[in-house]
């Protein structure tokens, strides 16, 4: 019952998705048609230019809403990441699980199964509560950026410049900028604790900067700021340098262990030998 409501829901995002992709390049107005537009990607472009009315901008509203959407779904990337380090932490029952249970007959399986779901049940870690913040934030990620491609459309609004770019030209300064800035928070997210996640570190930036060089600057300035704010979520959350501090810290005490003893002055005697007793009577005379 839960595989078929994801279905369903992943059917439903993918189709409202689509319906934004055909329009990306369309002009946007308030009576633009369509749920897409109405509840999604219209408020979000009413949002910018209410906040380039009071900043003076377009480069300066898009940097504020970014930074306000990123403040309105932190909580939901917080639930993410506890998610996803408890998913993380009970990886070695998991494969412990996987060796008691090797083959892939139906009895086998199910007693993983069973036993699989009481391990979550007992450690209280649901894999679907890193799936829900996901599906919840995307549609307004993706609206934002489709808002921005589409205002660039719209013959009624000049993006301006700023720092000197052209908000609705490409600039490869600034794709570099979000290439550098997206291989950074995948540098210190998730992606560094798992071998099969390494591949996005290299493909996303080199994505980001081959699309950096032909999309306007505008949509490129929202991925460098929002690269930004996860890379400062990632610092409080992942803690990713005190995560190389520990293996060094844990390799010295032994190092500490196995130092042999400092070697004493010579000429010193050690605090625990006994004098000597010295043989035969008095120095200096002989026994008449």
């Amino acid at each position: 019952m839960k595989k078929k409501l994801w279905l369903v829901l992943m059917v439903a995002f993918l189709a409202a998705f689509l319906a934004g992709c055909t329009e990306f390049n369309e002009p946007i107005y308030e009576d633009s048609e369509g749920f897409w537009n109405k509840f999604i990607v219209w408020p979000l472009v009413s949002l910018i230019i209410m906040f380039k009315g009071l900043l003076g901008t377009y480069g300066l509203a898009i940097i504020a809403v970014t930074i306000l959407i990123r403040l309105v779904i932190l909580p939901l990337m917080i639930k993410q990441v506890q998610s996803s380090k408890r998913m993380q932490e009970i990886q070695p029952e998991i494969k412990a699980l996987q060796a008691k249970y090797p083959s892939k007959d139906a009895v086998t399986q199910k007693k993983y199964q069973e036993e699989f779901q009481q391990l979550l049940k007992t450690r209280n870690v649901n894999p679907a509560a890193g799936c829900l913040p996901v599906l919840v934030q995307m549609p307004i990620l993706i609206g934002f950026y489709h808002a921005i491609s589409r205002m660039n459309a719209t013959p009624e609004i000049a993006l301006g410049d700023i720092f000197g770019v052209h908000l609705a030209e490409p600039s490869i300064i600034l794709a570099f900028i979000a290439a550098a800035a997206q291989f950074v928070v995948l540098r210190t997210g998730p992606a560094m604790d798992n071998p099969q996640m390494k591949a996005m570190m290299y493909f996303m930036p080199v994505m980001i900067f081959a699309f950096g060089t032909f999309l306007p600057s505008a949509l490129t300035l929202y991925w460098i700021i929002g690269n930004i704010i996860s890379f400062i979520t990632n610092i409080f959350m992942y803690k990713p340098f005190s995560k190389k501090e520990e293996p060094a810290a844990a390799t010295a005490a032994p190092a500490a262990q196995n130092r042999p003893a400092q070697q004493k002055p010579a000429g010193t005697r050690p605090a625990t030998q006994p004098k000597a007793k010295k043989k035969g009577g008095k120095s200096g005379g002989k026994k008449k």
